[in-house]
């Protein structure tokens, strides 16, 4: 398996390499070049997941593989920071998902960014951000996670902001660099509090003692802040590290912005690896979760369940296609967080677990699919308002095929791919209570009529007038589009439970009946009123918008959270407590350390004639000062 390395090392070659001599290239050269190596990626990410899930199953269980690991910097004989690669179940599939969809980025990229200046520059990013990615999901220890981490946050910084030209471009990128920055603050300190108490960063030897007796926690025993267990906090801290980058309440406000990138990067980022990066965290530390800090788990169910619906009734009256996709994620990133939430351990109680899982897997595959389709409508109308669009079935009959694809993927109809992974977790939120189980059932209503509006809104109706009549993207375009729509119909019938679970046993995944019945129902109704409100010209969705004009303005506007952010950092922050600042800074600091330059200024003035280079002078303040020296002495 020593192959593996290569799977980190290509694509940061061919960052080298595009990033120093791209320019030297030919664009279509560079895109080639970046979309080969990520060919051979992928392959080598699909031979280590053959070969891992062929061979690894050790009394049943799936045993972790430590590829390689050396030691990077040593504090300790126990604490030290390794730098190597660990294949596990999850990691193997975050590989197999991260290369399949960056490589699917990487040929939609070489006609939807054909012209684009900065051509090979973009290539060279997506190559870095998937080095990143993928040093991510196979770090063997929580630090280097962390390093990974924040070079996925810089290589995004730099995706978002590829338009730099555009003002709306450069405020997007530094809103994602920012929040997600902020976050990563917290995840540190508490990577310091963990790594304090157990004496280690390595995730095999952390989660093993969760899941076992326990002893490495022995030291965090019986200290409290706050009311709250040391172990509680740090893992809370970690949590909200996470929340950042997946974007979950009340830190997701930097992804709708991020649409301000390209429509690929959107796919890659924004649907099937950067965002689920929070949910890999939690899942990779879950037995901590479980084991040692269950209220927190908790918590974790909690917010998960409430982005979920916050952004879901978003989502139901966006007009731009990127922003309802956007909000869409942030709703299905909650579906997983809720997911292992309410996960037990082992067999049918960690039924969650593997949802969360499960899901993660198939909503990489149709979301992707769903931003790449908005990129070949949004190059054939030129714009992301749904007023612009309307009756492109005819237009964009691929697309249109697809897109129709994804959405009943999501919106949990069978066969397709969503309707599996999303019934698994809906049977585990019932499992866990009730009430969660009939909110998270609300939500998936919610989802499939915002995503069948969207659908009817883009591809029935009234056309839209235009300048060019739309046409079917390149080939470049639409492959990927076929690929990943074929993954859609098919994903949903890998036995997922045999690969992945919260203990690395099998699990065989049983559809609930009941539970998949209702859902199934509820969606049904929820499209059939999606259908009824936008496949034609209907003026009830107006009246409805009128009767509920608070509520549509609010969620228009989401809710105002990016206005309090503003008043709480421009206001209060910046107006009032920084500005304090501010003027202690320049009139008594600088005012201390000025006047003391006037003073010590003034006094050389007043004592520089003692230096008047005169020898008689020199001799008499020298007989003066010996008189004066000697009568001190003499009388005291």
């Amino acid at each position: 398996m020593e192959y593996t390395i290569l799977i980190l090392l290509l694509p940061l070659l061919s960052f080298l390499g595009l990033g120093l001599l791209g320019t030297k290239l030919r664009p279509f050269v560079s895109g080639c070049i970046g979309s080969v190596v990520l060919a051979a990626v992928a392959a080598l990410s699909y031979t280590a997941a053959v070969q891992y899930f062929t061979g690894a199953r050790v009394d049943g269980v799936y045993e972790p593989w430590t590829v390689m690991n050396f030691t990077w910097l040593g504090f300790t004989d126990a604490l030290h920071i390794d730098l190597g690669i660990l294949l596990d179940p999850i990691s193997v599939m975050m590989l197999v998902v991260i290369s399949t969809v960056s490589l699917m980025v990487h040929v939609y990229s070489l006609g939807y960014m054909k012209g684009e200046v900065g051509f090979q520059r973009y290539y060279a990013f997506l190559s870095l951000f998937t080095f990143s990615m993928l040093g991510l999901v196979v770090a063997t220890n929580i630090f280097q996670m962390y390093i990974f981490w924040e070079l996925v946050g810089v290589s995004s910084y730099l995706l978002i902001g590829f338009y730099y030209t555009k003002p709306e471009a450069i405020a997007a990128s530094k809103k994602a660099f920012i929040v997600t920055r902020f976050a990563d603050m917290f995840f540190l300190i508490g990577i310091l509090l963990l790594s304090y108490f157990t004496q280690t960063f390595n995730f095999e030897a952390i989660t093993t003692s969760a899941a076992g007796n326990g002893s490495i926690f022995a030291g965090a025993a019986g200290k409290t802040f706050m009311g709250c267990s040391v172990m509680a906090w740090a893992m809370a801290l970690i949590f909200i590290g996470g929340a950042g980058k997946s974007a979950m309440f009340p830190l997701h406000i930097w992804l709708p912005d991020a649409m301000e990138g390209p429509t690929p990067v959107s796919a890659l980022i924004h649907a099937a690896t950067m965002v689920v990066a929070g949910v890999y965290l939690v899942a990779r530390l879950f037995p901590v979760y479980y084991f040692q800090t269950p209220e927190v788990l908790v918590g974790i169910a909690v917010v998960g369940a409430f982005t979920s619906l916050f952004a879901a009734v978003i989502a139901c009256v966006q007009t731009d296609i990127k922003r309802v996709l956007a909000f869409s994620t942030i709703s299905q990133i909650g579906f997983m967080m809720v997911a292992l939430g309410v996960s037990g351990y082992g067999g049918h109680h960690g039924l969650g677990y593997m949802a969360s899982m499960f899901h993660l897997f198939t909503h990489a595959m149709f979301k992707a699919l769903l931003f790449l389709g908005a990129g070949a409508i949004i190059h054939a109308v030129h714009s992301n308002e749904m007023s612009h669009m309307g009756g492109l079935r005819k237009q964009l009959p691929i697309t249109h095929i697809t897109f129709l694809i994804a959405c009943l993927a999501i919106a949990g109809i069978p066969p397709f791919s969503g309707f599996f992974s999303k019934d698994e977790i809906l049977t585990a939120a019932f499992m866990f209570s009730p009430v969660m189980g009939w909110v998270m059932t609300f939500i998936a209503a919610l989802t499939a009529f915002y995503m069948f509006r969207l659908y009817f809104r883009i591809f029935w109706g009234n056309p839209a007038e235009h300048e060019h009549e739309p046409h079917e993207a390149p080939a470049t375009m639409t492959t990927p589009l076929i690929i990943l729509a074929a993954i859609t119909c098919v994903a949903g019938f890998i036995p997922f439970g045999k690969f992945v679970s919260s203990d690395s046993a099998e699990y065989i995944i049983h559809l609930e009946t009941t539970v998949a019945i209702t859902s199934v129902v509820i969606a049904c109704i929820s499209i059939g009123i999606a259908t009824w409100f936008y496949r034609r010209q209907n003026p009830i969705p107006g009246k409805l918008e009128s009767s509920m004009k608070g509520l549509h303005t609010a969620a228009y506007h989401r809710f105002y959270i990016d206005e309090v952010y503003q008043f709480i950092t421009h206001k209060i922050i910046f107006g009032g407590i920084c500005s304090g600042i501010a003027w202690f800074d320049r009139h008594v600091v600088d005012g201390s350390l000025n006047g003391l330059a006037a003073v010590t200024q003034r006094l050389s003035l007043a004592i520089r004639g003692l230096q008047s280079g005169q020898l008689q002078w020199y001799a008499y303040v020298f007989l003066i000062g010996t008189l004066a020296l000697t009568l001190l002495i003499v009388f005291c």
